[in-house]
């Protein structure tokens, strides 16, 4: 059975720092690219950050270049998505979500599991 789960989200002020965590079990996450992604209140699920299967290749979002990264742990089965500098605007429900097509995916709709979320508030 498929699942991601997401933890790690929380309240935080405007500057400060989180470490979002997305376990993975039921398949191996060096053979799908993993991503992320966040939907603030009426809005749509945006792209945040990605890592290509090998794990060589990594694509952000504009908004979140320099201060968000991705990591992979293989041992752990787990993707990491370490946030700094937080502003109010990237407060959102966070996603997890893998993909099994090859290269860099930035639409949701190429992703086959998702995580269910986990809320990121920051405080201006």
């Amino acid at each position: 059975q498929v699942q991601l789960v997401e933890s790690g989200g929380g309240l935080v002020q405007a500057g400060g720092s989180l470490r979002l965590s997305c376990a993975v079990s039921g398949f191996t996450i060096s053979n799908y690219h993993m991503g992320w992604f966040r939907q603030a209140p009426g809005k749509e699920r945006e792209f945040v950050a990605g890592v290509e299967r090998s794990g060589y290749y990594t694509d952000y979002a504009d908004s979140v270049n320099g201060r968000f990264s991705i990591h992979r742990d293989k041992a752990k089965n787990t993707v990491a998505l370490q946030m700094r500098s937080l502003k109010p605007e990237d407060t959102a429900v966070y996603y997890c979500g893998a993909a099994s097509a090859y290269g860099l995916i930035k639409a949701s709709s190429g992703y086959s599991y998702w995580g269910q979320g986990t809320q990121v508030t920051v405080s201006s």
